[in-house]
């Protein structure tokens, strides 16, 4: 299989031969896997008991599907990721906005994947074959599972494709014998050690939950799911059957390794800590099933996740090939992880990555689905390709290649929710407005939603592109 040497560039009508059924496999394949899996134990660490943390969880990934899903749709219509679809609400310059959070996206999905991934490799090999849990085995149990991870991301969409494929079935198989394996000590007895509530009681520490377990896997997709859907062809697929395809494997792909997880971590009594219980408990006879779980699974989401970093990079820097891109990021991802094992505490990293970058990403989704709603998904594919082109002019131009409107709203939205966050280590100064809720997510997609409707109201910010409107070259390149 030849190597994909497509970026960020739009994919032609010939290769855009993808079924909504290769997107629900994708979503499948890539999430049942231990980096998916860890987030149904966030609330179970946070305090809550059973029937709390399976409604946060499934409350969440509800809320965030309904936000993600249509995102879907964007990439359908203009061919490309959607990082550079949004250049037009931002701008063919301020769609970077969009590259630099799907880059701390994926980048923080990446490094825990492979970090927890390892983890429970070292923790299995140690029990099957007496492997040592010293430093050494943990670096090179990162290495091989980064180096595999790059593998396929360098070859790209269709071997990720037929990898998540086969993922999609097998890990399934694996997540039903892990059910056996783990029933027998299953019970929702209140976990010991976690110390009560994490935020002081239970509204604020279940909404807590939701945001950080159930809301965080739909948003983690937000700049990714237009990296399968560009090669999707909309004059042979509605888009009716499209967003279908996203429902479908947003609910399923999250909620069912989440509340695994969840089960799991009831049942090797998790409490502060997930993967060395989930090894410590775990039966003889399924550590080769856990083995294959956290190796093939990890190298499953994390190969997908590097290759949307890949492309992003790809289109902040588009003299960079995307193979020479995901080169580049799989080396700062690999450090990350290395990172997150020897110097983080794993509840309170995830917390605090995904509380921020929900807070942040929320506005910029929020913004470019009404941008679509607008332009009732017509887009000028041309106009997209202007900054990847080295070129200036075109419909997405506005000022010097921002829509400054888009723009303002975007970083209005981020800094109101990041001053609303409640993170294990930091308070928002706005949470007293809150009651010490953490509404992040919610009040920074609002302001930078409604903002966006007030700065651009009675004006045109998804211009008619003229017949005979063309680039022209630009001297700044």
């Amino acid at each position: 299989m030849p190597v994909e040497q497509r970026g960020v560039d739009t994919i032609p009508e010939a290769e855009r031969t993808s079924a909504p059924r290769d997107l629900v496999s994708i979503l499948l394949g890539s999430n049942l896997c231990l980096g998916v899996i860890i987030f149904g134990w966030l609330p179970v660490s946070f305090g809550l008991d059973w029937w709390a943390s399976v409604s946060s969880i499934v409350v969440g990934t509800l809320l965030g599907t309904l936000l993600t899903a249509p995102l879907a749709l964007v990439s359908l219509r203009t061919g490309t990721n959607l990082s550079t679809s949004s250049g037009a609400q931002f701008g063919v310059r301020g769609r970077l906005v969009g590259s630099i959070v799907g880059l701390l996206l994926a980048l923080g999905y990446t490094a825990l994947t492979v970090w927890i991934g390892g983890d429970a490799m070292v923790g299995a090999m140690h029990r099957l074959f007496g492997l040592s849990t010293g430093g050494l085995s943990y670096a090179a149990v990162y290495a091989l599972l980064a180096a595999a991870t790059v593998i396929g991301a360098v070859y790209g969409y269709r071997m990720l494709l037929r990898l998540s494929r086969v993922l999609a079935v097998a890990m399934s198989a694996l997540l039903i014998l892990g059910i056996v394996a783990y029933a027998p000590h299953f019970t929702t007895a209140a976990l010991p050690g976690t110390g009560g509530h994490l935020l002081g009681s239970f509204w604020p520490t279940w909404l807590l939950a939701v945001v950080a377990a159930g809301l965080s896997g739909p948003i983690a997709f937000i700049t990714l799911l237009g990296d399968y859907t560009r090669y999707i062809s909309p004059d042979r697929h509605s888009s009716r059957s499209v967003l279908r395809a996203s429902w479908i494997g947003l609910l399923i792909g999250l909620l069912v390794p989440q509340l695994f997880g969840t089960f799991t971590a009831y049942a090797s009594r998790a409490a502060l800590d997930y993967a060395g219980p989930l090894v410590d408990a775990s039966p003889t006879w399924y550590l080769i099933p856990l083995l294959l779980a956290a190796s093939a699974g990890s190298v499953g989401n994390a190969g997908l996740m590097l290759y949307s970093m890949g492309l992003d990079l790809d289109a902040i820097l588009p003299r960079a090939s995307r193979p020479q891109a995901t080169f580049a990021v799989a080396g700062v991802a690999t450090a990350c992880v290395f990172v997150g094992h020897y110097a983080w505490d794993a509840e309170s990293a995830m917390t605090s990555f995904v509380l921020l970058l929900t807070a942040i990403g929320t506005p910029w989704a929020v913004i470019t689905l009404i941008g679509f709603v607008r332009c009732r998904g017509v887009y000028d594919s041309e106009a997209l390709q202007v900054f990847n082109r080295r070129s200036r002019g075109g419909a997405y131009w506005y000022t010097a290649g921002w829509n400054l409107p888009a723009t303002a709203s975007w970083a209005l939205g981020a800094a109101v929710g990041l001053s609303a966050v409640s993170l294990p280590s930091y308070e928002g100064p706005l949470l007293s407005l809150t009651g010490g809720v953490d509404c992040s997510f919610l009040l920074s997609g609002l302001v930078g939603g409604v903002a966006y409707a007030a700065l651009t109201r009675g004006r045109r910010t998804e211009p008619a592109v003229p017949a005979d409107t063309e680039a022209q070259p630009s001297a700044m390149f």
